[in-house]
């Protein structure tokens, strides 16, 4: 697995530069795919859990959006319209599809591995340090968003606050309950 996930980087992270530019690896998904192919190859339970707490939630979200569009036409809160934009290239929003994969890989990978709960420490440090840097990048790119929630596309008060809210929700709708599921479920493993 360790060669797929490097061959997956060499695909992907010059198709995405070259399509959405380097800020675009800021997003959380894109971080956790270069950390989780970084623990794949390392064989590291620990990068492998922390992208998981993401991971598992945030992309079935995205999947989720993305099957709604299909299914009626409509997306369901946002954040995959950039798959039907005709301007950018079609080979690269096929390699968004990775929101797909990453759940199942993720679990299976600790599944081998073992769920490492120190996971949780890291990725709110990951978190933190990815709305930090997404928040000195501007308002135009929302990355993370950093600037403007996604459901109402307003801001919760001061930017100190407005974070907090973020990250929290990350904390609290994301990591917590698969940090919980996983250390049940996946505890025992070698």
């Amino acid at each position: 697995m360790r060669w797929v996930a490097a061959a997956w980087l060499v695909v992907w992270a010059p198709a995405y530069a070259s399509a959405w530019g380097f800020a675009n690896f800021l997003h959380l998904c894109d971080v956790a795919v270069v950390l989780t192919c970084l623990g794949l190859w390392s064989g590291s339970a620990l990068l492998l859990s922390s992208q998981a707490l993401f991971s598992i939630g945030a992309d079935l979200l995205w999947d989720v959006d993305a099957c709604s569009r299909i299914v009626s036409g409509r997306h369901l809160f946002g954040g995959t319209e950039y798959m039907w934009q005709p301007e950018f290239p079609l080979f690269v929003r096929l390699l968004s599809l990775f929101h797909v994969v990453w759940p199942p890989l993720l679990v299976w990978s600790l599944w081998r591995v073992g769920y490492d709960r120190r996971g949780l420490p890291l990725q709110v440090m990951v978190t933190l340090a990815a709305l930090l840097a997404s928040r000195a990048l501007g308002p135009g790119l929302n990355l993370n968003y950093a600037f403007r929630d996604p459901l109402w596309g307003r801001q919760f008060g001061p930017a100190a606050l407005h974070l907090l809210v973020v990250f929290g929700g990350h904390a609290a709708l994301l990591y917590l309950p698969a940090h919980l599921l996983l250390s049940r479920f996946l505890r025992g493993r070698p």
